[in-house]
């Protein structure tokens, strides 16, 4: 499985942006990561296809939103009421079931950077 983000940018705190994460073919779960530079990678929120199941954070609960477009096989992250501390390389992951452990994932994506200016 192949994965393509996009739609990370530049933009100042209190925005908003949408990043896409399109599979090369059909998955069962999928997840979003972040790493800020210094630190590790950390779980950010993930999603079984059935979209049923969903899991955030807690940094991100209530602003963050996880999705999928089943048909094209493409997982969103809605981010909103962005903050400073949200400024990090964003990476989409694909696997069997939902995680916040980076090791049950199969496959990656090259990461998008997110920054955001206060």
């Amino acid at each position: 499985v192949q994965l393509a983000e996009s739609g990370g940018g530049l933009v100042q705190a209190g925005g908003s942006l949408r990043l896409s994460c399109a599979a090369s073919r059909r998955i069962y779960s999928a997840g979003w990561f972040r790493q800020a530079p210094g630190k590790e990678r950390e779980f950010v929120a993930a999603i079984s296809w059935s979209g049923f199941t969903t899991d955030y954070s807690d940094s991100v609960q209530g602003r963050f939103a996880i999705s999928r477009e089943s048909v094209d096989y493409v997982v969103y992250l809605q981010m909103n009421s962005l903050k400073s501390e949200d400024t990090a390389v964003y990476y989409c992951a694909a696997g069997g079931r939902p995680s916040r452990d980076p090791r049950q994932y199969d496959y990656w994506g090259q990461g998008t950077q997110v920054t955001v200016s206060s």
